[in-house]
């Protein structure tokens, strides 16, 4: 399939951007989009000049295949700890790669089990002397360019089949080294070097070798934008097909997305993903600009996209896992059937929790940043909300003279209370771990992450719906499912938010003592609204019935008939009786047979 999408780009002369958007509606968990996605960038931008100029067309026209090597059997969040050394010889000038132990081997490698030609290790740089200077990248040709046979001295293989059959079509794989020698001229040393003689050439930035890993975070989330969007759109279309229950004035069951129960679950997937598909732009960008920066050394904004690309990954990994199960199940049994399309892509997404280890590990990135803008602001004479980065502004409420809003019964009318509220709610997080750092609770990391986390979404969901620039109708039909987003963020904090008396209960015109009715009731009446557009939201993703590939997402409705026909095309249904038949099924029918006729089966 790779290599026909690239045959067409020969032959039509498509570019880069083309060629891309090909590769990305094979819809496929393909090995090239590890080449594309960590291998070639991770190698464009920390790789030096003379490297790129050597190897640098090949990476890109695709003349060698590569793979990035970090993860291992024993390590995989902690960077740190990695055990495959790659140590200098300064008589050869050239680097040895090795594998200490079973636990070094490098595992869960994408593209590595049978595809790639070369790879980029991240490995301990050991200096002459034992030196020891942590983890660099190495780049290191693995199989014959000739013939495609592993290199001697490197043991490869694939690591066999992914939990519930997910991400079949990538060769994740495993490989050791032993003692393989590298030119030093393969270590990718734009930023950290090693001279002829064996000193250490500091980087700029001790994190710049993380790069890569902050380019794949940032395209999960508009990666994670469109899974989202595929699970609402199928979702949305099934439900407004499917009728089942009561009866409606028309005499027909009424249609299931009308039940408060299925479009509180659905509307909300739909918001996700025009806030994600939009935020994933606006991070991409934020990346280029940092990226420029690096290549002029500046590393101003390395620790900003550290920060928000750590709190986005998780969230977006998680909420997306959680969406595609949650649409799954909103379409009932038939849901379950491989033909829904939803299953797949719920197996493909699901390591997005774990690609960098467990997400809750990463959660502690997020909350380290938090902390250390919280100490930086109050330990300055004269605090001051200039200081704070765009991730950190909503800690600005925390100095003299900001109060928490009044919550009223309108107040959810208002994007922009959600919006205060969620800052607050992460400003007075932070402020409370600071000051019970050394008696921390269990969930402190998580709790404060995702407050963190969602109180910067929140405020980039407020300038999207500022820079709104469409017809009126169309405007207010997006401010209500941007401001839907933002209601039911607030609703799933709600016990934070109760916690620290930032909803205060109030008897309100209803008679309610509950201070989060009047939310809940208006995101009810928000879905109520949307509910004339939800088809218009979804179909307005651009999904033809080929990239959805689900019988209950047809364009045109036809959800039976379509389901009907992909049954019929099931491969059991080619033969009227089972090749099982004669060898077990006849076997043991027979048996029963005879043993009732023997009288031997007592009830």
């Amino acid at each position: 399939m790779t290599n026909r999408i690239y045959e067409l780009q020969e032959i039509h002369n498509w570019s880069a951007e083309e060629t891309s958007l090909a590769i990305t509606s094979l819809d496929e968990q393909l090995p090239i989009g590890l080449h594309n996605v960590a291998f070639q960038p991770v190698f464009f931008s920390q790789g030096s000049p003379s490297l790129v100029a050597k190897y640098g067309p090949l990476i890109a026209a695709r003349g060698i295949l590569g793979c990035y090597l970090q993860t291992e059997l024993g390590h995989g969040t902690n960077v740190a700890q990695l055990e495959t050394t790659a140590t200098y010889i300064p008589e050869t000038r050239e680097f040895e790669i090795n594998s200490p132990s079973l636990t070094s081997s490098k595992w869960w490698i994408g593209a590595l089990g049978k595809t790639s030609t070369h790879g980029v290790v991240q490995a301990k740089l050991i200096l002459p002397g034992g030196k020891d200077v942590g983890p660099h990248l190495f780049f290191v040709q693995l199989r014959s360019m000739d013939n495609h046979k592993v290199l001697p001295g490197i043991v490869i293989g694939d690591i066999g089949p992914k939990a519930l059959a997910g991400f079949s079509p990538t060769d994740n794989g495993f490989a050791r080294f032993d003692h393989v020698r590298i030119p030093k001229e393969n270590m990718l040393s734009k930023f950290a070097q090693v001279t002829d003689e064996g000193g250490y050439v500091q980087p700029p930035h001790a994190k710049l070798s993380y790069g890569g890993m902050l380019y794949i975070r940032a395209n999960m989330v508009t990666g994670a934008g469109w899974m989202m969007a595929k699970a609402a759109t199928v979702s949305l279309r099934y439900t407004t097909v499917r009728r089942q229950g009561e009866k409606g004035p028309d005499g027909l069951e009424r249609q299931t997305i009308t039940y408060p129960s299925v479009y509180i679950r659905l509307l909300p997937i739909l918001s996700h993903a025009y806030v994600f598909l939009q935020l994933g732009k606006s991070l991409l960008k934020s990346f280029d600009a940092m990226s420029k920066r690096l290549a002029s050394g500046d590393t101003s904004l390395l620790a900003e996209m550290h920060a928000t690309t750590s709190g986005l990954k998780v969230m977006v990994s998680t909420l997306g896992v959680h969406d595609l199960e949650v649409a799954r199940r909103s379409m009932g049994g038939h849901g379950y059937s491989a033909f829904a399309g939803l299953g797949r892509l719920y197996a493909d997404y699901l390591p997005s929790t774990t690609y960098e280890g467990d997400n809750f590990v990463l959660d502690q990135q997020v909350v380290r940043a938090a902390l250390k803008s919280y100490k930086n602001l109050f330990s300055s004479s004269t605090p001051s909300a200039a200081s704070l980065s765009p991730s950190s502004y909503y800690l600005r409420l925390l100095l003299p003279g900001s109060q928490p809003p009044q919550l009223k019964d309108s107040s959810w009318k208002d994007a922009t209370f959600a919006i205060n509220i969620l800052e607050w709610r992460a400003a007075v997080l932070v402020r409370e771990h600071a000051k019970t750092f050394s008696q921390p609770d269990a969930s402190v990391n998580q709790r404060v992450s995702k407050a963190v986390t969602e109180a910067f979404i929140a405020g980039q969901v407020g300038q999207i719906m500022d820079n709104l620039s469409l017809p009126i109708g169309t405007s207010n039909v997006l401010r209500s499912l941007y401001t839907l987003y933002l209601l039911t963020v607030v609703e799933a904090g709600l016990a934070d938010l109760l916690s620290f008396g930032l909803l205060r209960p109030t008897t309100n015109s209803s008679g309610s003592s509950d201070p989060a009715r009047s939310l809940r009731l208006y995101i009810s009446q928000l879905c109520q609204e949307l509910l004339p557009n939800a088809i218009g939201l979804s179909d307005a993703f651009g999904f033809t019935d080929w990239e959805l590939d689900s019988a209950l997402g047809v364009f045109d409705g036809k959800v039976y008939e379509a389901l009907w026909q992909r049954a019929q095309e099931e491969p059991l249904n080619r033969t009227e009786v089972t090749s099982g038949y004669e060898e077990s099924i006849k076997p043991m029918l027979l048996r029963g047979q005879r043993q009732v006729a023997q009288g031997r089966v007592k009830l």
